[in-house]
């Protein structure tokens, strides 16, 4: 059987020999969020039945590929810890500086607990900025609080 990293690798393939762009694929997938499109793809997140047979039409897959991805995924990208990738090293850097003012003032403000990435959504967008565009991400997780026992 075809293992999830030969899939991911057969995708970004037929990804690139159709010159589609990760929005594209997403517009063909469904009606959700690209960024959860592009976790799916790439081994992260699963598909749905009807998002899996419309992701394999426009990329090529057999009938058992996409029924890989509507599998639970062995979650957890990253090989090597600080990662190595220069774009992916920053967001390290950024929990690095910014993990406990980001924590202590979201404990602030909810209590004691902590933002799901499970019930979450996620916004990545381009902002025009005359010293060079930047990059905006928008982050969205429910609140769980620590259940007492």
């Amino acid at each position: 059987m075809l293992s999830r990293e030969e899939l991911t690798s057969k995708i970004q393939d037929a990804k690139l020999s159709r010159g589609l762009s990760w929005k594209d694929i997403a517009k063909e997938i469904g009606p959700g969020s690209p960024i959860f499109y592009t976790a799916a793809l790439l081994g992260q997140m699963t598909l749905t039945k009807p998002e899996a047979e419309n992701a394999a039409r426009l990329l090529g897959l057999s009938e058992l590929e996409a029924s890989i991805l509507t599998q639970p995924p062995s979650r957890g990208s990253l090989t090597t810890l600080p990662p190595t990738d220069p774009l992916i090293y920053r967001f390290y850097e950024l929990i690095q500086t910014y993990g406990t003012t980001w924590k202590a003032l979201i404990e602030e403000e909810f209590g004691d607990g902590i933002m799901s990435a499970i019930d979450f959504e996620m916004q990545i967008e381009r902002e025009p900025n005359p010293k060079g565009d930047r990059v905006k991400i928008g982050m969205s997780g429910k609140f769980l609080s620590y259940k007492r026992y």
